[in-house]
């Protein structure tokens, strides 16, 4: 499931690492730019429910499979495309690959595991997403930036090896279809949700959704900053985008340890506190090589809550629902995505495109206090 994650995620960043390429290329505007980010995530957002209520009807298996065929497609369409509309049907498909495999990837992750181990296991299966994330802008980084390949060969190169993780699933053996029967450290049975739409769960997607929403409003004009204002190389740019997410790789395990010894909400609440100040200092303090040292810590510190994050959504919802309640979790964030990118291209174009990164940091603060007063959890 983690090396399937890394494939699936590989895809999902490389096309905001080329925005100042495509820009240029095909002409876009700030509203448009904002439009490729938009256009995918209502169709991600349309299909999220979908996804979860066939995970849980036809098994995890057959839709981490169906989430593979959909991001070869997309690869071969971002492959062959000679206009924005056909770059923009490429990365809906990709999301729409997301949209089907998380449901399915974290329910099976979260049954092979009894809930006190849960948060390691998951964040071990996060360490394998950010990797992909990583990966993407950094394959950019190196095989456009530096060896002078063409974009659409990088996103066809792609392609094989997710084809290749899709008949590994196919042939796995043991497909867990309920939770662990496990006791609790003190010898009672583990709490676990008795029902799906509980206050603290709504609360817990309220927070994850405007998180999402200053995330990707800052990913979304974040190289076209570096390059443009701050003169970095699109190869450097790249790097640093995606060496944030490489963070994950030690961060996401690390972080699901720690959860699991101090409380998931506990961990939380603390890392993020830091990754924020991060996040806010890369942008306030001048200098390349100063941003670059904090947007990597922000990346670091927000990434050790991954795990918690994905075991709190387990615990939030009963085990028969599983798949639906991880869908619930990535609902909101497909919802705001469609939204975000173009209040942040609203925000460049009328007070200028740092001020989309302070009114990130803005919503961040707020996400904090939602969470810290507002989720009931440990």
């Amino acid at each position: 499931m983690t090396l399937t994650h890394t494939l699936t995620h590989a895809f999902q960043q490389m096309h905001t690492t080329l925005y100042p390429v495509l820009k240029v290329e095909f002409s876009l505007t700030n509203q448009q730019i904002g439009l490729i980010s938009s256009i995918p995530s209502i169709a991600s957002a349309i299909l999220t429910i979908p996804s979860g209520l066939a995970t849980d009807k036809l098994g995890t298996r057959k839709v981490i499979l169906f989430s593979s065929v959909i991001a070869a497609a997309g690869s071969l369409t971002a492959g062959f495309a000679q206009d924005p509309w056909m770059f923009i049907l490429a990365v809906s498909l990709f999301y729409l690959s997301t949209t089907f495999y998380h449901p399915a990837s974290y329910s099976f992750t979260s049954f092979l595991f009894p809930p006190k181990d849960r948060s390691k296991a998951l964040g071990i299966h996060g360490a394998g997403g950010t990797l992909g994330m990583a990966l993407g802008p950094i394959s950019i980084s190196v095989l456009v930036g530096l060896l002078a390949f063409g974009w659409r060969q990088v996103y066809l190169a792609w392609g094989v090896p997710l084809i290749l993780s899709a008949f590994m699933v196919y042939f796995l053996r043991f497909i867990p279809r309920e939770d662990v029967q496990a006791k609790a450290g003190d010898g009672k049975p583990a709490a676990q949700a008795d029902k799906l739409l509980s206050t603290s769960l709504v609360m817990f997607l309220i927070f994850g959704a405007l998180r999402t929403a200053a995330a990707n409003m800052t990913t979304t004009f974040l190289n076209i900053w570096l390059v443009e204002t701050r003169g970095l190389d699109l190869a450097i740019a790249s790097l640093v985008f995606g060496a944030s997410s490489l963070m994950g790789i030690v961060a996401a395990p690390l972080g699901g340890v720690f959860a699991a010894r101090y409380g998931d909400k506990r961990w939380i609440t603390y890392t993020l506190a830091v990754a924020y100040i991060f996040f806010a200092l890369a942008f306030l303090v001048p200098g390349n090589w100063s941003f670059a040292a904090f947007y990597l810590g922000y990346g670091f510190f927000h990434l050790l809550g991954m795990g918690a994050n994905s075991a709190i959504s387990a615990k939030l919802s009963p085990s028969r629902q599983r798949g639906m309640g991880f869908a619930l979790y990535f609902l909101p964030g497909s919802i705001v995505g469609a939204f975000a990118p173009m209040i942040a291209a609203y925000v460049a174009d009328v007070f200028g495109v740092f001020n989309v990164f302070m009114t990130s940091v803005c919503i961040f603060a707020v996400t904090w206090v939602l969470f810290r007063f507002g989720v009931k959890v440990d």
